[in-house]
């Protein structure tokens, strides 16, 4: 198999992967990835890697030097790519490695963010009023992320006419948690045990949101109203927000960053969200 075919094997479906990482990010951490094969490392040395990144980015931010936490932040994205493409080359992911992935994106940005109050919000004259643009930019990109999640989920349940994995993934889980109470392998059994009962909740919801959003509507035609949506929705995905942290970080305008989630972001959320019902409406709903 060539190069270019292990790095498509080792993507996503390539409708749902966003601009940033089709084109820098996943394409560099496949490099690493290719550069490490043959050893021992595996895809959770990277995930703890990852989130050691993360970590001292956030350490930078906060000593107020963002070029060195942007740095370290690209650093992070990078490996956080490369951790679930050397699990899908080698086969070798485990239900605990999900669970730690899950964990970097919200460990590494919560780092980040305090950092950036610490370095950046707290230094300034208004300090006040920095924290409170801090704390809408982190919760307009914490709902842009569900609402990316929601519409690239429900996307590939459409188009690829796919069966939710839910069901199997929670069997996974509970054999990896009996295996672990058997071991005595404490740790690994409380964050399993923690993973089961937030996806008991998250069940209750999806099963919700099925019941009410559900459309009677062929893939082929879901797939050509949603093509360029779901490409519209990757735009304010959760690489693009990292992106523009690390671009603005570098050029010394962590305000920019703020500004462009606040304004720019919520205005194409706000513009595709309502886009988005009117193409719903076209569907014959089914009521469950």
């Amino acid at each position: 198999m060539g190069w270019y075919q292990e790095y498509k094997t080792s993507l996503k479906l390539i409708e749902v992967e966003e601009i940033f990482d089709i084109f820098f990010y996943r394409p560099a951490a496949f490099l690493l990835v290719k550069a490490i094969y043959n050893t021992r490392i595996a895809p959770n040395h990277l995930t703890l890697t990852a989130i050691a990144m993360g970590i001292i980015s956030g350490f930078f931010f906060a000593l107020g030097d963002p070029v060195t936490g942007a740095f370290f932040f690209l650093v992070f994205n990078i490996l956080d790519c490369s951790d679930g493409q050397l699990a899908r080359l080698k086969r070798n992911g485990t239900p605990m490695g999900k669970i730690i992935d899950g964990l970097a994106d919200y460990t590494a940005t919560t780092a980040v963010f305090i950092g950036i109050a610490i370095g950046f919000a707290d230094r300034q004259e208004n300090q006040h009023l920095w924290l409170m643009l801090l704390a809408l930019t982190g919760i307009s990109i914490g709902i842009h992320s569900i609402l990316v999640d929601f519409f690239r989920t429900r996307f590939l349940d459409y188009t690829l006419q796919q069966k939710s994995h839910f069901r199997e993934n929670l069997t996974e889980f509970r054999k990896a948690y009996a295996i672990a109470k058997q071991k005595g392998h404490q740790l690994e059994r409380f964050s399993i045990f923690i993973y089961l009962k937030y996806s008991a909740l998250q069940k209750i919801l999806a099963a919700k949101r099925k019941r009410s959003r559900s459309f009677n509507v062929s893939p082929a035609d879901y797939y050509r109203k949603n093509r360029l949506m779901i490409r519209l929705w990757l735009l304010i995905g959760p690489t693009t927000q990292i992106t523009n942290i690390i671009v603005c970080s570098l050029c010394h305008r962590i305000d920019l960053f703020m500004w462009i989630v606040l304004v720019v972001f919520n205005m194409l959320a706000s513009v595709l969200w309502i886009i988005q019902q009117g193409i719903d409406f076209t569907y014959k709903p089914i009521h469950g």
